[in-house]
């Protein structure tokens, strides 16, 4: 459509406002109740202009062809500053303080020729600083309604609402109370959108973002989801983390880690100087004395044991960059494919399962296409609290109209909007996936078309599915069998449905057998490669956990997931390192710690992962540490890990690092440094590099961008991407095999990239998980995360997020509790064949009687000493979602 502003015409599309308008012809406006994120509510009135004969709020008023707008005319300039000098003259004087810089509202009264004095205001309505990272001054709220329409459109949290009536309306927690004891996650959307300063973060003044010194671009180093974040510095220190509004996965969004927790960077335990072990003790040393001992005792035992006598685990939390370099060192250097990273303990049954059904380890469809789903299938993930950008862009899609079936023992986070529940006993997903196949075959809902001509295995997966009628279905997983019926309908019938997992697939005793039955539904559906829908997302858990296996840090696969037993992959890598390439795969993570409990393994490189309080059976993992004759830790403090190291090098946080990270769904994006690393503390980077120094060796790729350009010329999937190229578009979905064309950032629309062409069904039995309760181990536990912490919590427990949760709770049934005698905050120790650990009672309707849910972010209370040694059968994924437990009240 076409609009004239001013004499000046516009050409618009459909369903824009005047306001849209007035931008488009180079005029601006004030809006002080307007958000470009939000819905528009034109109640401030300071945006009037002039159209069809009327004066209009620019913004509510839609944009029609043909439309003559005025903007400039001197009645309507002075309608809008008397409607701000109206606003501002009941804030108290403090309201304008400083100068233009001090905030939207300080700018829009600057350009309105507005003085100061106008604010005559008599406050007294009291501040609320309750809050570590959200302080509220009552007396400059001017209710525009902007953060309580942030936290409810954007974050999807509904934790504010406006109170009070007239003159005295003002934004206020939703539940009433203190800022700190209501529903806030603390994702800083409020303090973004706040136009007067009511809303600020502590400490840091409304105009001290404009005056930094710094401004660094890079990706959040927290979860996998890959949040594009604004780094303000001054004098070497951090004024704020924004998220970036052109962020091509957060939109301007983000969540209390990547926006507030970055406190950890100045912990006084922050590790400055190398370490090493003299008379059992940890001393300080120089990096020249710590590399000369480390390559002394690799050398001595690869004398010993062999080149397979030594192992690294690679870190999720490395760049790619860093995770290419240690992955060459140990083959080029060392001489072994001993090499394996996190994603072991998590997503590396999604890697198998979607590599066998599809051809390529990761998701099928970017976050933006699963975003216009119709219909969302989302199964063991609680993206609210684990992924909350993901969990908010969801539920705002839901709340538009998309229905949503979740698979969860617990009714948590968007399980409270679902249209279906299906709260299915852990370690029953495999009886679950196939009961809903089963329904989809028998009822016609799937593609016929798509079945004939793209997919493998449907005759045998159609003999198993007869077996998994809905009253079978019901018997093994305890979800009811008019439950699986409405859910098979929902995702059978949508035009564009979509599945998106977490953990609570993969991590279990059959997880791959888990992920190729979810797969199968998305084939069924022609959901997959077709446009008809968008196909199957796993959720990653840390920041670059996609990166790391991406890069070819795994025992068995090499950069861009060549084999090491395709001898034409080794050729390719040896042509380009100039050193061959063992043909035999490595260890696993699992194995690594065997040898060492078994003497075979002389020396153990670990990356950025505290394995003491991570890993599975974690006495074991102490005992393989303590038995090991060399073992070295790259580290941000003294781990659990770290503790047990004969070597601890200082490393470098995101913040400090240059490189790329790999997100969830395949985007390539840059990691630039905003600070100096502390003290003698090195990038992970420039410490392999020393580390290949102390023993001759010369790894190339001198810098972070040479690298991803070697690992180009390595891999066809990434043959496109680089540094410079990123840097010019921001983010690069791989496969991307060539600099001119876009990455694709769905897949499979012409092919599978399995050997035939084909999607492969998979035929996969129900097998019973390890663990399952009796009389001495009557319940079962399941393990997880916070919302307010990351991990093991090494970086969130040193920063204000240890106010939001300070301990690790266990979330049982009322009724259980009642049954033992447990008060909520009571202590209880929870007892498994295993070990034990002391937690905190939390009683919540969301758990089925019999099953408990802890997390893991507070080493201290033991909690993976609970967990099993069982494994997926596959991929050695450890079992955390089903342990047998039992209940102690107190500390026993």
């Amino acid at each position: 459509m076409r609009v004239d502003v001013d004499g000046v015409a516009v050409h618009l599309e459909d369903g824009a406002s005047l306001l849209d308008a007035v931008r488009l012809a180079g005029g601006e406006l004030p809006t002080l109740c307007h958000d470009d994120r939000l819905t528009s509510v034109g109640s401030c009135r300071t945006c009037l202009v002039r159209s069809g004969g009327s004066v209009v709020a620019a913004c509510v008023t839609p944009a029609v062809d043909g439309a003559v707008v005025e903007v400039t005319a001197g009645e309507l300039r002075e309608l809008r500053r008397d409607a701000v000098e109206l606003i501002v003259s009941a804030l108290p004087p403090r309201a304008l303080d400083g100068d233009a810089d001090g905030g939207e509202l300080a700018r829009i009264c600057h350009e309105l020729g507005l003085a100061p004095d106008i604010a005559q205001g008599p406050g007294g309505r009291g501040r609320d600083d309750t809050h570590p990272y959200v302080h509220l001054d009552r007396d400059l709220c001017i209710a525009c309604g902007r953060c309580v329409r942030m936290c409810a459109e954007v974050q999807g949290t509904f934790a504010l609402t406006l109170t009070g009536r007239g003159a005295d309306t003002v934004v206020a927690p939703g539940t009433g109370g203190s800022w700190a004891d209501s529903d806030c996650v603390s994702c800083g959307g409020c303090v973004d959108t706040c136009p007067t300063g009511a809303l600020t973060e502590p400490g840091l003044p409304v105009g001290d973002r404009a005056r930094t010194s710094g401004r660094t671009r890079t990706t959040c180093g927290y979860c996998g989801v890959g949040c594009s974040l604004e780094v303000l510095t001054r004098d070497g220190e951090i004024v704020a983390v924004l998220p970036d509004h052109d962020g091509p996965v957060n939109r301007g969004h983000a969540c209390v880690k990547g926006r507030f927790a970055h406190g950890f960077l100045h912990a006084s335990e922050r590790l400055t100087r190398p370490l090493l072990r003299r008379d059992g003790l940890l001393t300080p040393v120089s990096w020249s004395e710590a590399l000369d001992h480390v390559a002394r005792g690799l050398r001595a035992a690869v004398a010993a044991g062999g080149p397979d006598a030594v192992a690294a685990i690679s870190s999720a939390r490395a760049t790619n960059e860093e995770n290419y370099l240690i992955q060459k060192f140990m083959r080029v250097a060392v001489g072994t494919n001993n090499v394996d990273n996190c994603s072991r303990l998590c997503h590396a049954p999604s890697a198998a399962g979607l590599t066998a059904a599809f051809g390529l380890s990761g998701g099928t469809d970017s976050l933006d296409d699963v975003e216009g789903a119709d219909c969302l299938l989302l199964v063991g993930a609680n993206p609210v609290e684990a992924h909350p950008v993901v969990g908010a862009r969801l539920l705002r899609r839901v709340l538009h109209g998309a229905r949503l079936i979740v698979a969860d023992p617990r009714t948590v986070g968007l399980a409270h909007h679902a249209d279906v529940h299906l709260r299915s006993q852990p370690g029953s997903n495999v009886a679950l996936f196939n009961g809903l196949a089963h329904v989809m075959l028998a009822e016609g809902l799937v593609d016929d078309d798509f079945l004939r001509h793209r997919v493998a295995g449907l005759p045998e997966l159609t003999a198993l599915l007869a077996g998994y009628g809905p009253d079978r279905v019901a018997a093994l997983t305890g979800v009811p069998a008019g439950d699986l019926l409405e859910a098979a309908r929902l995702y059978g019938r949508a035009e564009r449905p979509a599945i998106v997992y977490g953990l609570g697939v993969t991590e279990h005793l059959h997880g791959t057998d888990g992920v190729r039955a979810l797969a199968n539904l998305a084939i069924l559906r022609g959901a997959v490669g077709t446009g008809h829908g968008f196909g199957i997302n796993p959720l990653r858990g840390q920041n670059n956990v996609q990166g790391a296996s991406d890069m070819g840090a795994l025992p068995d696969l090499l950069p861009g997931y060549a084999k090491v037993t395709d001898p034409a992959a080794r050729a390719r890598a040896a042509d380009v390192w100039g050193a061959p390439v063992p043909d035999r795969p490595g260890m696993r993570i699992p194995e690594m710690f065997a040898a060492a409990r078994a003497g075979t393994l002389q020396a153990l490189w670990i990356v950025g992962e505290d394995v003491c309080a991570t890993d599975p059976d974690t006495v074991r993992v102490t005992e393989a540490l303590e038995t090991c004759p060399l073992v070295v830790c790259q580290e941000l403090f003294l781990s659990e890990t770290a503790r047990h190291a004969d070597v601890v090098l200082p490393a470098a946080a995101w913040l400090e690092k240059d490189g790329t990270f790999v997100n969830f769904d395949r985007r390539f994006q840059r990691v630039r440094p905003a600070l100096d690393p502390p003290g003698d503390a090195r990038t992970d980077f420039a410490a392999v590099h020393a580390l290949a120094s102390a023993l001759g060796v010369d790894l190339g790729c001198r810098t972070p961008a040479e690298t991803l350009a070697e690992c180009a010329r390595m891999a066809p999937l990434f043959a496109g991407i680089s540094h410079e190229r990123l840097d010019r578009e921001g983010a690069v979905s791989w496969p991307c095999p060539d600099s001119l064309r876009p990455g694709e950032a769905s897949l499979y629309r012409e092919r599978f990239s399995t050997s035939d062409g084909l999607a492969h069904l998979a035929a996969c039995p129900y097998l019973p998980p390890g663990e399952t309760p009796d009389d001495r181990y009557p319940l079962v536990l399941v393990t997880g995360r916070r919302w307010a912490h990351y991990n093991s919590g090494n970086m969130t427990r040193r920063t204000a997020n240890l106010q939001l949760e300070g301990v690790d709770l266990l979330d049982l049934h009322p009724a259980d509790a009642a049954r033992y005698g447990l008060g909520e905050g009571d202590p209880v120790t929870v007892r498994s064949r295993y070990g034990r650990a002391v937690l905190t009672a939390h009683l919540s309707d969301d758990m089925v009687p019999g099953q408990v849910f802890c997390a893991f972010h507070f080493p201290s209370s033991g909690v993976n000493t609970l967990t099993s040694r069982h494994a997926d059968t596959v991929t050695s994924c450890p079992e955390y979602k089903v342990t047998a437990v039992r209940l102690i009240p107190g500390c026993v």
